[in-house]
């Protein structure tokens, strides 16, 4: 499938390739491809949280659930999509939390969040891959497991990462994650239905700010368009 991992994260995850539920995830894969199953992100993006954002440049965590499920959005980034695309319900929710919280205009059409990324953002999806036009799709063939176990893995070998978990899927996975070692932010799901519940005035992006400036790290470029 072509896939491109930085190799930090190859090196780490080497012996989670390994373990028999991911060689099965790998067949099952292979099998939707074969009888003509069209899967996102394309192969060269299933791993692109992990290319873009080396193992030691992480800062922040933000986990999703599976990918968007339509023709040329999905690329490997929770929340984000490919440029062109409209930028959907949640991110335009994420867009209006961030203009209120820290006084940045974000753009209407604009939705690829690589530069955050690249600032040492892991948008981490808990599922990788989806069926098009059949959400959660791809949900209970391994996915989970894989990316629990990274997860787990950033909280035990990694110190004061934030972690900002929307949504009760998300929260869930706080149970991964060492209180004491690291930060953990939630609140509602950005998605209209459950936006104005928690997730509006949440001011998780000047939060992460003030945490990684206190850490003496370099504070997170919110700011997005598509000249930048």
């Amino acid at each position: 499938m072509n896939v491109q991992i930085h190799p930090s994260w190859a090196k780490i995850l080497k012996d989670e390739f390994e373990m028999p539920y991911f060689k099965q995830l790998t067949l099952f894969l292979r099998s939707e491809k074969s009888v003509g199953k069209k899967i996102f992100p394309k192969g060269a993006h299933i791993f692109n949280a992990f290319n873009l954002t080396p193992y030691d440049n992480l800062k922040v965590v933000i986990i999703g659930q599976d990918p968007y499920h339509g023709e040329g959005q999905a690329h490997g980034l929770s929340f984000s999509v490919l440029n062109g695309q409209k930028v959907p319900p949640s991110l335009k929710n994420i867009f209006k939390e961030i203009e209120s919280d820290i006084g940045v205009t974000m753009p209407a059409n604009f939705g690829n969040l690589t530069k955050w990324a690249s600032q040492g953002v892991l948008m981490l999806n808990s599922i990788l891959t989806v069926r098009a036009d059949e959400p959660s799709s791809h949900s209970k063939y391994g996915w989970t497991q894989f990316t629990d176990a990274v997860i787990k893995h950033i909280s035990d070998n990694h110190t004061s990462i934030v972690f900002m978990l929307w949504g009760n899927f998300a929260k869930a996975k706080s149970s991964l994650i060492n209180p004491y070692k690291h930060y953990i932010l939630s609140a509602a799901h950005p998605s209209p239905f459950s936006a104005d519940k928690g997730f509006f005035g949440c001011k998780h992006f000047s939060k992460t700010n003030s945490i990684l400036i206190k850490n003496k790290l370099d504070p997170i470029d919110w700011k997005i368009s598509p000249e930048l």
